[in-house]
């Protein structure tokens, strides 16, 4: 006999690995722009603050929406070390560095503990001010489209249902802000790099990144929208309207990439 609390757990860690190896396939048969709207959308933050509404009260959710905001920016160093190392390194380079900086920033924010106004501020004006340093490296593609390897999405999934077993059983000891911050670790962001730098190469798997700025910045405002209206309207009313202000935001970028291509 499992004890329902295990049931309850084990579900949540398989409806948000689901989730993630859905939209993995659909990012992994598309170009780095797509590949990066695809990405920026909270498919892995997403699940694990949904079940974090089950047990917990709004203003819990609104708290942990500012830590993830916390680790979005945190994003934004990882993004910038790692486009920039890999057009001359490896991924355990590359990739170590980045999160090392992800790190690093997360600690230096935690210790600034920082106003959501000052958070949102740092958001609009950090994730342009990336897109604009990025430019150079958003249109390199690989020789040839690789081939899936066997284990790639069982290790997604595999890492996605395991954060969200984590944070769900530590939110209580860990307090909203930390839950938040490790609702939005960079596992997608990670996994895509660990993924395709070893087989499409540093520049082509860097183009995908470079391009996922603006896609960060619209997670960013989805979270703060999260954070604003959680409180006002209810946790589950909070978590539609950000996820809204993602896919809309994501959608936006697509019509104006297109749009700009088209002679």
């Amino acid at each position: 006999m499992i004890d329902p609390w295990l049931g309850l757990l084990l579900l949540k860690m398989a409806v948000a690995a689901a989730i993630v190896v859905s939209c993995s396939l659909l990012a992994e048969r598309s170009g780095p722009l797509l590949a990066a709207m695809i990405a920026t959308l909270p498919i892995s933050a997403g699940p694990v603050l949904a079940f974090l509404a089950l047990d917990h009260d709004a203003t819990f959710i609104s708290a942990s929406a500012l830590g993830s905001m916390n680790s979005n920016l945190g994003n934004a160093c990882l993004s910038l070390v790692y486009v920039l190392l890999a057009q001359r390194f490896g991924t355990v380079v590359s990739l170590g560095a980045g999160l090392f900086t992800w790190v690093a920033a997360i600690v230096v924010l935690r210790e600034l503990a920082l106003p959501f106004s000052a958070i949102l501020a740092l958001t609009i004006i950090v994730f342009p001010v990336l897109h604009g340093i990025f430019r150079p490296y958003l249109a390199a593609r690989p020789a040839k489209p690789p081939g899936r390897l066997w284990y790639v999405l069982p290790l997604r999934a595999a890492a996605v249902a395991t954060l969200t077993g984590v944070v769900t059983t530590l939110s209580a000891t860990v307090g909203p802000t930390w839950s938040g911050v490790l609702a939005a670790l960079p596992l997608v962001l990670s996994s895509l790099i660990a993924i395709l730098q070893p087989r499409i190469g540093g520049p082509a798997s860097a183009a995908v990144i470079a391009n996922s700025a603006l896609g960060l910045l619209g997670f960013g405002l989805g979270l703060a929208t999260l954070h604003a209206t959680a409180p006002i309207f209810g946790s589950w009313a909070g978590l539609g309207l950000g996820l809204l202000v993602c896919i809309v935001w994501n959608l936006g970028l697509m019509v104006l990439a297109r749009r700009r291509a088209t002679p």
